[in-house]
């Protein structure tokens, strides 16, 4: 019997309420171990903007890492206050990242350490005007000059 599985017996026995689908990714949550947990933390404080993606900036390897990386140069962010990581690397990052944010899709955008959203949050904040607003607050976009000479090329973590 899987330890999840105990967990709604135990739930059961005590007269807990059956979780709805919202609570079972919180059951799942104390599986990140501590090393992964340590590990995710020092990528999250590695750049003022941090991206977990699928692929690397130069070679994403889905639409939607594609996408953010796109929007994230549309912005302008100063690409020496931007990290990728590319979860394709490594399966407990791939899945870590997911209990760590409680988001369960990939990629994930962090700015100044605080979770943003995936590609669809992303691309609505875009569409709004907000991410701009998150990029100037956060003072994380590429000076004028440097903008208009190229786009954002992330460094790959």
């Amino acid at each position: 019997m899987s330890l999840f599985t105990r967990s709604l017996l135990q739930m059961a026995r005590h007269g807990v309420a059956q979780p709805t689908r919202r609570t079972i990714p919180t059951l799942f949550a104390r599986y990140l171990s501590e090393s992964t947990r340590a590990a995710i933390d020092k990528a999250v404080a590695s750049s003022p903007v941090v991206l977990f993606m699928k692929g690397t900036p130069e070679f994403p390897q889905c639409g939607f890492s594609r996408a953010s990386i796109q929007v994230l140069g549309l912005q302008g962010v100063d690409p020496k206050k931007f990290t990728a990581f590319n979860v394709l690397e490594d399966d407990e990052l791939r899945q870590g990242i997911k209990e760590y944010s409680s988001w369960p899709t990939i990629p994930q955008l962090y700015v100044n350490k605080e979770f943003v959203g995936g590609c669809d949050i992303l691309m609505s904040m875009h569409s709004s005007g907000e991410l701009a607003d998150l990029f100037e607050k956060a003072d994380v976009l590429a000076p004028a000059d440097e903008t208009a000479k190229e786009p954002a090329q992330p460094t790959d973590g």
